[in-house]
């Protein structure tokens, strides 16, 4: 029986359908790419320590003597979420007529004279005070995410993940029913309302839900791009697009959120902004066409025929007088597949935002930490290019694996080698995601092969959805949120020696052209 690429190789593999094809699908990619990030600008935690009411009338020094110090990893800090009790720090200061700088270390000697001095600290009755060297204002500083409510901040991280987890599994299965094309453009048209709603949001409850909802659509809108570039294109201009083009024009929008967050620093502002590309690729509706490949699967081949004679009159090639013949239909599974990619993925965007807790600026630490992902997608280019897939996957998550582990020998040594490592760390994971896209894609057949996507991104949601657990732990040990990322690195290495190989093979079409899992 012909393949679907045999039957579609009169239209070649780059002329002005392909190039097309390429820029709009990458067009599209911005949208999701901008919002990505977005949860570490938007519940950013900025230092922060009890407010001391202006009724008070108490001097500078006395307020900044009010706040307790305490030791953090070696160093003195102020306390964030107490306060010596405000009358007692009256009744001294009304006995002293000033005090210096040199006198607020004696505050904690006169406060130790007080009999209960398990009754000297409050907490902060008045508020916070929150730096503003980096934010005017997030959404931990606006509903006061800190302190006793500081478990929201991570449960709205959670959220918005697994409603990229939801978002990736609903998606999967409409695009599988209902067809590429509706899904990405419902999915878009989600990312925007919710953005510009979230802008909005008059209270944390309202903000969450919207928020989760940005997350729900995010990813689905990749997955499905992915997947059309990927049944639309065939041969190397297929593993170009997936590989390289697409990966590149993501995350440069990836790198633009830092650098839109560094000049709007009001979340409310930043979160409109967000809705802008969303909005801005809307109009494309009418210039994206719906996958052949999969009009093919569900036996509707007429209309599968007027799009790529369309696409013939593009690069003025004659088509063939019959496309496709009746026994290219592609029966729909009557079969579970095993979804052994799934814990290959599971990983990969915790892993991804982890590695961006470096020390500096945030917006600087955050373009820096995107910025190397642009060598790493040229390196996945390359070796999905030449190399068998196993073997590039492999190889890059041993690259990332053995950063990280070094990278506990300079963590209190040098600053400068461990962003070195951290950054290498980075690259090997995102030289592997690169692969594991297109190996993804390759593996399973075009009847499931937009659910089988959208699985695997859902479970790498999980990932992501304890990643800001997984930040909290290098509060305790700075070193373990590391050494969980290495070890990841390596069982999801092993997992993919069991893959059958698609090195330079066609895409399967049916479930029974599925290849068995290696034992």
């Amino acid at each position: 029986m012909q393949s679907y690429e045999d039957a579609v190789s009169f239209l070649g593999n780059w002329g002005p359908f392909q190039r097309r094809v390429f820029i709009l699908l990458s067009l599209l990619s911005i949208p999701c790419g901008y919002v990505v990030l977005s949860v570490i600008f938007l519940l950013a935690v900025p230092p922060h320590h009890c407010s001391i009411p202006v009724s008070s009338n108490l001097s500078q020094d006395w307020i900044q003597a009010s706040i307790p110090e305490k030791h953090v990893a070696g160093k003195l800090e102020r306390s964030s979420c107490s306060r010596y009790r405000l009358d007692l720090v009256l009744n001294l200061s009304a006995g002293e007529d000033s005090l210096h700088v040199d006198h607020v270390q004696n505050l904690s000697v006169l406060l130790a004279q007080v009999p209960s001095s398990d009754m000297m600290l409050e907490g902060c009755r008045d508020g916070w005070i929150y730096c503003k060297q980096y934010y005017q204002s997030t959404v931990v500083t606006e509903f006061n995410l800190v302190c006793s409510d500081q478990w929201k901040q991570p449960l709205v991280s959670l959220l918005y993940f697994v409603g990229g987890l939801c978002g990736c599994f609903i998606s999967g299965q409409m695009a599988d029913r209902f067809g590429r094309k509706p899904t990405l453009f419902g999915s878009l048209l989600i990312l925007t309302i919710s953005s510009t709603a979230a802008t909005f949001a008059p209270s944390f409850p309202v903000f969450t839900v919207l928020f989760m909802l940005m997350g729900f659509s995010q990813m689905a809108i990749y997955i499905t791009i992915f997947v059309l570039g990927s049944e639309t294109l065939i041969g190397s201009t297929r593993v170009l697009f997936c590989s390289l083009c697409l990966p590149f024009v993501y995350n440069t929008a990836v790198v633009m959120l830092p650098c839109t967050a560094y000049l709007v620093r009001n979340w409310r502002h930043l979160t409109l902004l967000i809705a802008v590309p969303g909005l801005a690729c809307l109009p494309l509706f009418g210039l994206i066409q719906e996958s052949p490949r999969w009009l093919v699967s569900c036996g509707r081949l007429e209309e599968a025929e007027r799009l790529l004679r369309s696409a013939a009159l593009q690069n003025r090639v004659e088509p063939p007088a019959v496309i496709f013949h009746s026994s290219m239909v592609c029966n729909k599974p009557t079969s579970q597949s095993s979804f052994i990619l799934w814990v290959i993925c599971l990983s990969f965007f915790g892993i991804s935002f982890n590695l961006s807790s470096l020390d500096g600026s945030p917006f600087i630490t955050y373009i820096l930490s995107s910025a190397v992902d642009f060598p790493g997608y040229t390196v996945s280019w390359l070796t999905a290019g030449y190399f068998p897939r196993r073997l590039s996957y492999i190889g890059c998550t041993l690259v990332s694996a053995l950063a990280l582990f070094l990278l506990q020998i300079t963590m209190h040594s040098s600053t400068t080698l461990t962003l070195v490592l951290a950054l290498l760390g980075k690259f090997g994971i995102l030289a592997a995601i690169g692969v594991i896209y297109v190996y993804t894609g390759e593996l399973f057949p075009t009847v499931i092969r937009n659910t089988a996507m959208s699985s695997c991104a859902m479970f790498a949601r999980l990932g992501s959805s304890v990643s800001p657990y997984l930040m909290q732990l290098g509060k305790t040990l700075s070193f373990l949120p590391w050494i969980v990322v290495a070890s990841l690195s390596l069982v999801v290495s092993l997992l993919c020696a069991f893959l059958p190989e698609t090195f330079r093979q066609p895409l399967p079409d049916t479930i029974q052209e599925l290849k068995p899992i290696q034992m």
